[in-house]
């Protein structure tokens, strides 16, 4: 039942049957080829010598079966399988003069991709604002412009084989007899037709894997880029949940490209195997019709060494350097996405959603909404339907037992966790599928492993709150009592080094930097756990002093006591109230107060 993805949802990307994709490629590949005429008109002449080879073959044995071994003359069989093995042996310097050949079209498309590629990524930079990087770029860089330069040079080469030993093979069936294309032609045409009906939903596909391989690069471009930020606002796991969504969804799309690569796995059966199998069952047929042995030899050895196995080149790379090699072109040359820069959080708390008529009461800084949230589909909930509602300015303490759900409630509440059912609400505003700026706008969580970074204390302090000056500074620095960390460490400008520094040391600063928050809610999570009482009393009373509203998890019963309300969390049924009204109505309190009580450290 937990809903960790609920609040990111995507509308599914439009479909595409490929043909906006062929009219934004076919005129720059026109331009493209027309520019490199001299390239193409020799590897055409390459091409006929293949035609050739492959029309002597099945030639030469026909001629050597009919007019050699069967008709008695040895040595004219012989001398017509010396045609057909000087044909193969020609196929050397065939293939040696065609990659010559190959690379004049290769190399300048990779160079040509590579340009558009860093244009296309410096024209976004040039807009400026966040909205100005495209990340994806790297996989347009890499990734995208290797695939496109091999399965061009794929398509070349098969494309370039197929017609023209096809046309030789075809030509040299003709010769033999007319009737062997009446049994060859039909199987080949189902196979091929089978076969071109999965290129549209195959392009349509890869185009998704791409989209999904750009998705998660971004994604892990942003994140590296924001670990400060994760750390410091806790969405460091909805990050995480994003990621394996993302990673998710490329597996769906590569499953989908293999089923479409099973579909292609059987034309390739039909036009592979099929005509084989129609000469054989069809041997009496046409030797009723005149033909020859050596004339149906000849015919096998046209299927067998030439025909099939350019056709079965020929689907493989349609099917696979086809549509990548579309879908990567439409990417990379097609228009550049307009990104629109997102706007900057507010830097102080935004006003209630909505109108609000003359005397009405305002909106409740934290309200849950009937949230329920479990770990799993037959897991037990650690929150069932939780109503609570903060006022605006409060102080509340959230205590229970540990594991019973109270670092979950100040996720759900910050907006890192979605719930199960139910709703969260931070000052009117639900926050279950905001964007992390809107979220760092509403509320500050500090978390109980406080995140301090290598700067200077001015820096630290100031990270929530870019445009706070020295005084703002020193007034956070008086409130919280950091001064003589502050001074040992060399005043605003000196330098901190986190693993130089305590635990409790950390999250004074923690502390400071979160008073300097704009937000107007304040979620501490046990966040002065390494503190000493006087410590924590003195940082808690200073927070609470500050404008806005404040949820602590308490550590100690005296966090619990200097509160406005105490939520109690039993796992069973919430209790909240003062200090007093939990204590008559909440046997868990009263059994925590207790404890409290017994240990003189912790002694409020």
């Amino acid at each position: 039942m937990t809903s960790a993805s609920a609040g990111d949802r995507r509308s599914p990307a439009p479909a595409d049957d490929g043909r906006g994709a062929l009219r934004r490629v076919v005129p720059p590949a026109r331009r493209f080829l027309a520019r490199r005429k001299g390239v193409l008109v020799r590897l055409g002449l390459w091409s006929l010598v293949e035609s050739a080879q492959a029309f002597l073959v099945g030639f030469a044995v026909a001629h050597a079966v009919d007019e050699g071994f069967l008709a008695g003359d040895t040595r004219r069989g012989l001398l017509w399988l010396a045609v057909a093995l000087v044909a193969v042996l020609s196929g050397a310097p065939v293939v040696r003069g065609v990659f010559a050949q190959l690379a004049g079209l290769t190399e300048p498309l990779r160079d040509g991709l590579v340009r558009r590629a860093v244009d296309r990524s410096m024209a976004l930079a040039a807009l400026g604002g966040p909205g100005g990087t495209d990340r994806a770029a790297v996989s347009r860089l890499t990734n995208q412009v290797e695939i496109a330069r091999d399965s061009f040079a794929g398509l070349v080469l098969t494309l370039r084989s197929f017609v023209f030993t096809a046309a030789g093979a075809l030509i040299g069936l003709l010769s033999l007899h007319p009737a062997l294309l009446v049994v060859v032609l039909p199987p080949l045409a189902v196979g091929l037709a089978l076969f071109l009906l999965t290129l549209r939903p195959m392009a349509a596909a890869q185009r998704r894997a791409l989209a999904a391989d750009e998705a998660l690069g971004d994604h892990a471009t942003r994140s590296r880029a924001a670990l400060r930020d994760l750390t410091a606002c806790g969405t460091g796991p909805e990050t995480e949940r994003r990621g394996a969504e993302l990673v998710a969804e490329a597996a769906a799309t590569a499953r989908v490209l293999a089923r479409w690569a099973a579909v292609r796995t059987t034309a390739l059966g039909v036009a592979g195997n099929l005509p084989v199998l129609a000469l054989l069952v069809a041997v009496p047929w046409l030797r009723g019709r005149g033909v020859t042995a050596g004339a149906l030899l000849g015919a096998f050895t046209y299927l067998v060494q030439s025909l099939l196995p350019a056709l079965h080149t020929l689907m493989t790379a349609l099917g696979a350097a086809g549509a990548r090699l579309l879908v990567v072109l439409d990417r990379i040359l097609g228009p550049a996405p307009v990104r629109e820069a997102a706007p900057a959080p507010p830097a102080r708390a935004p006003a209630p959603a909505g109108p609000r008529a003359p005397g009405a009461r305002p909106a409740p800084a934290v309200e849950l909404r009937s949230v329920t949230l479990s770990y799993g589909v037959r897991a037990e909930p650690v929150l069932d339907s939780l109503d609570l509602r903060v006022a605006r300015g409060e102080h509340l303490a959230v205590v229970g037992p540990s594991g019973i759900g109270k670092s979950t409630l100040t996720r759900l509440v910050a907006g890192t966790l979605a719930p199960s059912g139910g709703e969260v609400r931070v000052a009117g505003r639900a926050v279950t599928g905001r964007a992390a700026a809107e979220l760092a706008a509403l509320r500050t969580l500090v978390p109980q492993e406080a995140y301090v970074f290598t700067g200077t204390v001015g820096d630290n302090l100031a990270y929530l709150r870019p445009d706070a000056d020295r005084a703002d500074l020193d007034a956070a620095v008086r409130e919280l009592g950091l001064r003589p960390l502050v001074e040992r460490l060399g005043g605003l400008d000196g330098p901190v080094r986190p693993a130089e520094l305590t635990h409790a040391e950390r999250q004074l600063v923690a502390l400071a930097r979160a008073y300097l928050s704009p937000a107007p809610l304040l979620l501490l999570d046990e966040a002065t756990c390494h503190l000493d009482p006087a410590a924590e009393a003195h940082a808690e009373e200073a927070l609470a002093r500050r404008p806005g509203t404040l949820v602590v998890v308490a550590h100690r019963l005296s966090s619990a006591v200097r509160a406005d309300r105490v939520l109690v969390l039993d796992g069973v049924a919430a209790v909240c109230g003062t200090h007093e009204e939990v204590l008559d109505r909440s046997p868990l309190y009263r059994d925590l107060t207790g404890h409290w009580h017994g240990e003189p450290s912790r002694r409020p």
